[in-house]
């Protein structure tokens, strides 16, 4: 029996999207559910943030339908905003604000109490560092500010885009922290990654994108990357 449709975080039927003549999506279908986390691995140029990108609206399908909790990405698109969270490889903060007007800024336009800024700030090891401009940030203390303003908006679905990048053992924990509280609230997340064994811990389900589509995995994989040939024959994934 197919998951109703408030059961699926996820609703994605035959994404098609575009760059000028080529097509890097090419009819991608999948159902991820509530309480669920996925990882999506595939080669440079295979799609994997264009899919995250649609599916939390800052881009248009050219062809097909996702929906996330119900709303549709084009048709709701606000409604859609206010349900995912997507943590890109570029921060985008705003370099002369300190971390905490960061933070609270992303929390008055999500219309969260500003306080939880600190919170959010002393949870992911920069509270000391609140007052100071993020201009001088390393990669790595940008990457904490990101997941701090995740945390603050506390979307029921988080979509992550190599969350891992720039962090060392502490980092990646508080990532797999992040992913494992939003599925015990009953939300999901979809995380794209390079290293598999660095989701393992949290991932439940792995599936890939080779020419524009879908391809599940054949067997979960348990460490380093997805070697080439782990895909198995092309179709939706539920």
């Amino acid at each position: 029996m197919n998951p109703s449709e408030a059961d699926l975080a996820i609703d994605a039927r035959m994404l098609a999207r575009r760059f000028g003549a080529r097509w890097v999506l090419r009819g991608v279908s999948l159902a991820l559910r509530s309480g669920e986390a996925a990882g999506l691995v595939g080669d440079n140029g295979s799609g994997k943030s264009t899919l995250l990108r649609l599916l939390c609206t800052l881009i248009r399908p050219n062809a097909g339908s996702a929906t996330i909790f119900g709303a549709d990405v084009v048709k709701s698109a606000d409604r859609v905003r206010e349900l995912v969270g997507f943590l890109s490889p570029v921060p985008g903060v705003y370099d002369d604000l300190t971390a905490r007007e960061n933070v609270r800024f992303a929390a008055t336009m999500l219309g969260r109490p500003a306080a939880q800024a600190d919170a959010a700030l002393e949870r992911v090891g920069l509270v000391h560092v609140a007052s100071e401009r993020v201009r001088g940030f390393s990669s790595g203390m940008l990457r904490r500010l990101s997941l701090a303003r995740l945390l603050v908006q506390a979307p029921r679905l988080i979509l992550l885009d190599e969350p891992y990048n720039n962090f060392d053992a502490q980092g990646i924990e508080l990532v797999n922290a992040v992913i494992r509280e939003t599925v015990a609230r009953g939300g999901s997340a979809l995380v794209v990654v390079h290293d598999v064994g660095l989701a393992a811990p949290v991932v439940a389900r792995w599936f890939g994108l080779r020419d524009g589509k879908i391809e599940p995995l054949a067997g979960a994989p348990t460490r380093g990357v997805a070697p080439a040939g782990a895909f198995a024959s092309s179709g939706a994934v539920h």
